[in-house]
């Protein structure tokens, strides 16, 4: 495979924040699960825009349903229903198990109006102390999800939203100790994304909801990258057998197209009052259409099923490999997103794969993500095996 130049697109990097450590290639076209870039060359992408293209690049019925909601009706506000809308909020209250849904532009905006709802329901209960959340977590990069979050993520923009507190991920006795009737909520991801692959333990997520339950604390489940078939269920918490009083929406709603979603028990949305909190995109008809098709197209073509049954294969796969190669350390997560750990960095790796035509991305740093479009091929998929063998193989040679 020809090399791709060394130096990113210079336009870019004369008129965009410099924010992203962008790779030296252009993406132009998508299909499925491959990309093109400007200069023709394809990949197979593992990456799927991070956990968003869940049912594939540019799927021929997503392409139709948002170019018809276009010539019809795109944004009206909220001052208006839309039919759309209406729908999409339908589904979502049934495919949930909650009571009501809220809709924004994107996940971080989905975790904050958890955190708005959580905050106002905890008023209406006269709670004074803190939202719990996980070491490792990650919500978004708003100044309220930052807060939430890691520290690396908060160097430079102090001070914080205060009210928050962090304990251990996975650590029933920690989080015991330190929840009492005034908590207003614990938020934690089913499976960390950013933080490594890193699912709920059972017993564990089990004991939180018990805990919720014990001292009226809200349970904020942030299903933004692990949701909407990812998994090998529609939502990641199906596989505990539990239901979270709020849920937190976004990435492969959409297929690709922006939209974010909070879904609440009826006591939760009921602690909000008109005008308390709102947005002007959010939910529009087209975002929302998309939304629609989305969720049509992956109980049409199977895909939860698809995203169980390929993943428990490929981790199959994974850990046979980990058996006998001394570079990994751990194979873990759920469904088709997975992570497989390193004993060193993964930069290099995933610079190799893309030299190889696979797009990946290194998740805290040592855990390569591997989060492809659920209707990836066994053959795309040993193909991508191929290519992390090789490149794990080139990178520990490299640093020895």
């Amino acid at each position: 495979m020809k090399l791709f130049s060394k130096t990113p697109h210079k336009e870019d990097q004369k008129v965009h924040f410099e924010l992203y450590k962008r790779y030296p290639i252009t993406l132009e076209k998508g299909l499925g699960s491959r990309v093109w870039d400007a200069e023709g060359r394809e990949y197979i992408d593992a990456l799927a825009g991070i956990a968003v293209n869940n049912i594939g690049h540019c799927h021929p019925r997503l392409v139709k349903a948002i170019a018809d909601q276009s010539g019809t009706l795109m944004h009206i506000s909220n001052f208006y229903t839309s039919k759309p809308q209406v729908e999409l909020a339908k589904r979502l209250v049934k495919l949930t198990g909650l009571d009501r849904a809220f809709f924004c532009n994107s996940g971080a905006e989905a975790i904050e109006g958890a955190i708005k709802s959580a905050r106002k329901y905890g008023h209406t209960k006269g709670k004074s102390g803190p939202i719990i959340t996980m070491d490792g977590c990650f919500h978004g990069r708003t100044l309220g999800a930052i807060s939430a979050g890691k520290k690396k993520y908060q160097e430079g923009f102090e001070p914080m939203l205060p009210g928050f507190k962090q304990v251990p991920f996975n650590d029933i006795e920690a989080l015991t100790k330190v929840v009492d009737d005034q908590t207003v909520a614990i938020m934690l991801e089913t499976v960390q994304g950013e933080g490594g692959i890193v699912p709920a333990e059972k017993e564990y997520l089990k004991a939180v909801r018990k805990l919720c339950d014990k001292h009226d604390v809200l349970l904020i489940i942030d299903e933004i990258q692990c949701g909407i078939a990812r998994t090998g269920k529609m939502l990641a918490y199906e596989h505990y057998g539990i239901v979270p009083d709020i849920v937190a929406l976004a990435k492969g709603l959409g297929g690709g197209f922006p939209i974010g979603a909070v879904v609440a028990k009826e006591k939760v949305s009921k602690a909000l009052d008109y005008g308390q909190h709102g947005t002007t995109f959010g939910g529009n008809p087209l975002a929302t259409r998309a939304a629609l098709e989305t969720l049509d197209i992956i109980k049409d073509e199977k895909l939860i099923r698809k995203a169980a049954v390929d993943g428990e294969w490929f981790m199959s796969e994974l850990r046979n490999w980990a058996e006998t190669e001394d570079a990994i350390t751990d194979v873990r997560g759920m469904g088709l997103m997975i992570g497989v750990e390193l004993s060193f960095p993964g930069a290099g790796v995933v610079e190799k794969m893309l030299h190889k035509g696979i797009l990946t991305n290194c998740a805290s740093g040592n855990v390569m993500r591997l989060v492809p479009p659920i209707p990836i091929t066994r053959l795309e998929l040993t193909a991508l095996l191929v290519a992390l063998k090789e490149a794990v193989a080139e990178e520990k040679a490299s640093i020895k």
